[in-house]
C-alpha cells in the first residue's frame, strides 16, 4: 500500500449516519433507532470527458454530488426515526394524504428544496445588495462589492453558529467530526480503527465548508465587475455568474487537498476555522459507523 498513490476519499455527514465516496464506488450506514445498522452501496458513474475539462468538470461534480447529498440526507431521515412511535396526523395531513397519496413526501421535500433556494437567494444574494444600495452614491464600487461580501460572510458564519446549537445538529456535526477523522486516518495509511482515527485532526481543506466559503471569497472578486445600476439586474448577473464561481471554486479546492504547501495552507486556513463551528468531537460508535461507511468506497488493494 506504501507504494501505492492514494485515491481521494470524501464523505458526507447524515441524520445518524454517513455517506462515503470513493473513486469507483459509494456507500452509507445509518443507524437505526433499535441500533442496527442500514447499509447501501452502489457504483458511481464512470467519469467522462468532462472530468478532465477544468472549471467544467467543478460545475457538473456540484450538481452531480447535490444531487447525491440530497438523496441520501433523505434516506437518512427515512431510517432514523424508522419505528419511532409518531403524534396522531392533524385535519391538514389527513387532507393532503388524501389528495396526494404515494406523491405526498415527493411535494413535501420538493417544495422544502424550493423553499431553501429562495432563502439561500435572499439571505446570500438580495439582502446584502439591498444593505449595501443604501451606500451606492457614497462609496466606489469596488468597495461595495467588498462590503457586501463581508455582510455574506457574516450572514453564513452567523447562521452556522446558531445551528451548531442545535441539539440534532451538535449530533450531525458530530458524525462529519467522524467522517474527516477516518478520512485523515485513510490518508495517513493507518489502520482504520476507532484508537487509530480517535486522535487524529477532524479538519480537512476538502471539506465542503471550506468549499462555501471559497465560494462566497471568488463571489467577491465576480460580483466587483456587476452593476450596481438595479438590484434585480445585479442579483439575475450574479445568479448567471455562479457557475463559473463554482468552477473556479472546485478547482481551488481540488489543489487544496492535493498539495500542501505555504500558498495551500493560506487558502485553506480560513475555512478550516469556520469547521470549528460544524464539526465536533464524534464518539466510538460514529467513528464505528464512519469506517463501515469507508470500507466499501475503498478500493480493495488500498484496504
Amino acid at each position: 500500500m506504501s507504494k501505492l498513490t492514494l485515491p481521494s476519499v470524501g464523505g458526507e455527514a447524515l441524520l445518524e449516519g454517513i455517506m462515503m465516496k470513493g473513486p469507483e464506488r459509494s456507500a452509507m450506514v445509518i443507524r437505526r433507532p433499535d441500533g442496527s445498522f442500514y447499509t447501501e452501496e452502489w457504483e458511481n458513474k464512470k467519469p467522462g470527458w468532462v472530468s478532465r475539462v477544468p472549471l467544467i468538470r467543478g460545475i457538473v461534480n456540484f450538481v452531480t454530488m447535490m444531487i447525491t447529498s440530497y438523496r441520501c440526507l433523505m434516506k437518512s431521515a427515512e431510517i432514523s426515526t424508522e419505528g419511532l412511535d409518531e403524534e396522531p396526523e392533524s385535519r391538514f395531513e389527513r387532507f393532503l394524504t388524501e389528495k396526494l397519496g404515494d406523491k405526498l413526501t415527493g411535494v413535501i421535500t420538493g417544495t422544502a428544496a424550493v423553499l431553501g433556494m429562495v432563502l439561500a437567494i435572499g439571505l446570500f444574494f438580495l439582502f446584502p445588495a439591498w444593505v449595501m444600495r443604501f451606500f451606492k452614491e457614497e462609496l466606489p464600487p469596488m468597495l461595495l462589492s467588498l462590503c457586501e461580501g463581508l455582510i455574506k460572510m457574516a450572514v453564513f458564519i452567523g447562521y452556522l453558529f446558531l445551528v451548531s446549537r442545535l441539539p440534532d445538529m451538535k449530533r450531525l456535526f458530530q458524525y462529519h467530526g467522524a467522517e474527516h477523522k477516518t478520512i485523515a486516518c485513510f490518508e495517513k495509511r493507518l489502520p482504520l480503527t476507532v484508537e487509530n482515527i480517535r486522535p487524529c485532526r477532524r479538519f480537512h481543506p476538502r471539506c465542503g465548508t471550506s468549499f462555501l466559503f471559497i465560494v462566497l471569497f471568488i463571489s467577491i472578486l465576480v460580483s466587483s465587475v456587476v452593476t450596481w445600476d438595479s438590484l434585480i439586474v445585479r442579483t439575475a448577473l450574479k445568479l448567471l455568474t455562479l457557475p463559473v464561481v463554482v468552477g473556479i471554486s472546485y478547482e481551488l479546492i481540488r489543489l487544496m487537498g492535493k498539495y500542501d504547501n505555504r500558498l495551500t495552507r493560506i487558502l485553506a486556513f480560513p475555512g478550516l476555522q469556520i469547521q470549528r463551528l460544524t464539526t465536533r468531537e464524534p464518539d466510538d460508535d460514529q467513528i464505528e459507523i464512519a469506517i463501515r461507511a469507508v470500507t466499501p468506497a475503498i478500493p480493495e488493494e488500498y484496504r
